[in-house]
């Protein structure tokens, strides 16, 4: 496993786990999850989270972009050009060019706007960001930003926060199955398990927020989630066995006592 490399945008990590800054207790909290996650990607909204103003408490404080590859992202955009406009900002304050892209459609489910999407990847693309779309678990969007020239797809598992895991897995079969660039799977990951799913289908990656800041204990949510990923990961180069409809025996039947 210290040979299986995760290449971003250029870059090469060990980490598969991607971790999200919101929703923590405070900037202390964030940071002792992102040390037992293991990540070396944290995501950051740029409009709701500081880290340009360092006259007042900034993110940028407690997780060191110098450790850390941050990647700033468009949470709370309904537009294309508010997230056009973020990225841009993410840009000036010094925090680089790999962006995560959201364009919201809908306040009660938080989905995609999937053509705002596109048009915002095309914009951002032409303009030299390193997209990272958040999307539906849609193949054929999923096929359209690839081509775009994003650096990867981040497709839904489930509503943002909502904890329900991976809805729809044949989906994510597909995607990853035809994909020409990383598969990041985004949303909707409740528990460990959830984790380690994903990883078995073969996605190259998994980005979490939720399901460790909002539980009981973040930081060892954190370390599970950690080891969630690796095992999936683990599992997934394994290569499971084939599912069957009947039983197989275990032992050898030849030479048998009789």
């Amino acid at each position: 496993m210290e040979h299986d490399h995760f290449e971003l945008a250029g870059r090469t990590f060990h980490s598969r786990l991607i971790i999200g800054t919101g929703k923590y207790r405070d900037f202390a909290e964030t940071r002792a999850a992102v040390e037992a996650s293991g990540a070396e990607i944290v995501t950051v909204a740029v409009r709701r989270v500081n880290i340009a103003d360092h006259k007042s408490d900034n993110l940028l404080d407690y997780i060191d972009p110098k450790r850390y590859q941050i990647l700033p992202n468009t949470a709370g955009c309904y537009t294309v050009e508010e997230a056009v406009r973020t990225c841009r900002l993410a840009r000036e304050v010094g925090v680089g060019d790999l962006v995560k892209l959201e364009v919201i459609g809908d306040q009660k489910t938080l989905f995609p706007d999937v053509p705002a999407t596109i048009e915002a990847a095309k914009i951002l693309v032409k303009e030299g960001f390193k997209v990272l779309p958040y999307v539906t678990d849609d193949p054929v969007a999923c096929l359209r930003l690839a081509e775009i020239g994003c650096a990867a797809v981040m497709p839904l598992a489930a509503p943002i926060g909502s904890g329900m895991g991976i809805r729809n897995p044949f989906n994510l079969r597909i995607i990853i199955e035809q994909a020409k660039v990383p598969v990041i799977v985004d949303a909707g990951v409740g528990t460990a398990s959830d984790a380690a799913e994903a990883m078995e289908i073969g996605a190259d990656g998994l980005l979490i927020n939720s399901a460790i800041a909002g539980a009981k204990n973040p930081i060892a949510m954190a370390r599970a989630m950690r080891l969630a990923v690796e095992a999936g990961r683990t599992a997934y180069l394994a290569g499971r066995i084939e599912q069957k409809l009947y039983a197989t025996a275990s032992s050898p039947l030849s030479g048998l006592i009789r």
